[in-house]
């Protein structure tokens, strides 16, 4: 029996507001009624009231196999039975050592060294912290500047935050300055006037490289990048971008760090988007999130043999990689992780990923006659509604921020949950999600936007 189940909504989200939740607003703290989850199955959520959503973003984009699957619960309790601990840096485990040796077999090209964490920032600040020690190593301690993008989210820690693009979520929080820096955001919603695809990447290649004279090559140490930026509005970059920035990093003694913790696991269709989607194989990939299908916190880092036959064998200097958690390769988390991608190749979600989301893609499009929808793309189970109550639509100092808010609000009286994202309604289901639920969840989006455009336009906000 669970042991809350007398609890009322109420009650919960007074005792909620102990809870100082990610990106808390400081006027609303200790006043905010959250909805309270009670439970989920498939692709749906129950609140304490017994309203059902459907979880239009897969819990924080991660939640690929669905709610409610047994079979992963039944992984956690028996390790957790069997040996829920032991230290990562005297021992090895069981479901760790098959873990890794299962991502070195499926993940692309050379990419065989695997490092655990307990979350996707947590593996990007091990990423950069690497490139830090693999310098130092190679007797180049002056090469530590990373190029990031603008509108990039690469994590929370102090390193992974300070390569992250997104000015709203740096407004108040201190980052390291010195070594981070910016080139533009690769989406061509944003580009600039008259610039065509061939002019935009023509632009964003010769932006790159002026950075890395700018800073001297001899400083650069590696280039960040999401395959697409997800919190950053699903921005996809032209085509060719990807390989033309890997050769520029590899001619400049640069690494190519690319971020799929949340492209990675299905969600663009194969396991990993760097090599299947885009075409490269990068020197380091970060992943967590549809590792585990957010069934245990677990994130990993993928090092090249290449990049580590540079540190090691009978040459090499004395040293070592300093950098580690408690639960690095935890069992138990490890053996959800199994579990998970075992269910992935069973019911083959990586082609279902790849039908549905053709399908998903061309539903997203439809809402183009919205006249306040700026924008619509995206890439499988990733989209994006881009939202405008401006004249001009690329206006951003014109836009309403907290649309995408409002928008949220429609759809969850409605019974879908959407991830806003300022003007912005981000999309990234479970993949096990159906043609007809796709249809259901895109119907309810279509009534939330237009709920939305009725409210600004009796505002007086917006006039079309």
């Amino acid at each position: 029996m669970n042991i809350l189940s007398n609890l009322g909504t109420e009650q919960l989200q007074e005792k909620d507001n102990h809870f100082i939740h990610p990106w808390e607003s400081m006027k609303g703290l200790g006043t905010n009624k959250r909805p309270i989850i009670d439970r989920a199955e498939g692709i749906y959520y129950y609140d304490t009231d017994g309203t059902r959503y459907i979880d239009g973003p897969a819990g924080m984009w991660c939640v690929n196999v669905g709610h409610g699957r047994v079979e992963i619960a039944d992984a956690i309790r028996d390790q957790a039975l069997r040996m829920p601990y032991c230290s990562p840096w005297t021992e090895g485990n069981v479901p760790a050592a098959v873990l890794c040796a299962k991502l070195a077999e499926i993940s692309p090209g050379d990419l065989n060294n695997v490092f655990l964490t307990n979350s996707g920032s947590t593996a990007v600040d091990s990423a950069l912290r690497f490139v830090m020690f693999y310098n130092n190593v190679r007797g180049k301690p002056e090469k530590k500047h990373i190029i990031s993008r603008e509108r990039a989210y690469h994590g929370s820690t102090y390193l992974a935050s300070s390569a992250c693009g997104k000015e709203r979520d740096k407004s108040f929080m201190d980052a390291n300055t010195e070594l981070f820096h910016f080139v533009s955001d690769p989406e061509h919603y944003h580009r600039p006037e008259g610039f065509g695809d061939a002019d935009w990447l023509e632009f964003l290649v010769k932006e790159f490289e002026d950075k890395i004279a700018e800073l001297g090559a001899d400083k650069c140490a590696a280039f960040i990048g999401e395959p697409l930026l997800a919190s950053g509005g699903v921005s996809i970059p032209p085509k060719g971008y990807h390989k033309r920035i890997l050769d520029i990093c590899h001619a400049n003694d640069m690494l190519y760090i690319s971020d799929e913790v949340v492209t990675a696991w299905g969600r663009l269709g194969h396991f990993f988007a760097s090599e299947e989607v885009f075409g490269i194989k990068p020197d380091m990939i970060t992943t967590a999130k549809g590792l585990t299908s957010g069934y245990q916190p677990l994130g990993a880092l993928f090092i090249a043999d290449e990049v580590m036959a540079r540190l090691k064998g009978d040459d090499a200097p004395d040293s070592y990689f300093s950098n580690g958690f408690t639960y690095s390769g935890h069992p138990v988390a490890c053996a959800a992780a199994l579990k998970n991608i075992e269910i992935m190749e069973r019911e083959k979600l990586n082609e279902h990923a790849r039908e549905v989301g053709a399908y998903f893609q061309s539903r997203l499009q439809e809402l183009r006659d919205i006249p306040i929808v700026g924008d619509v793309r995206g890439i499988g189970m990733l989209g994006c509604v881009e939202c405008s109550i401006s004249s001009d639509s690329r206006d951003s100092l014109a836009l309403d921020h907290e649309i995408g808010n409002r928008i949220n609000e429609h759809c969850s009286k409605l019974g879908l949950f959407v991830r806003p994202l300022i003007n912005m309604c981000v999309f990234s289901p479970p993949l096990i999600i159906t043609k007809e639920e796709i249809d259901i969840m895109v119907d309810i989006l279509r009534k939330g936007i237009e709920l939305t455009m009725e409210d600004v336009r009796k505002e007086g906000v917006w006039k079309g």
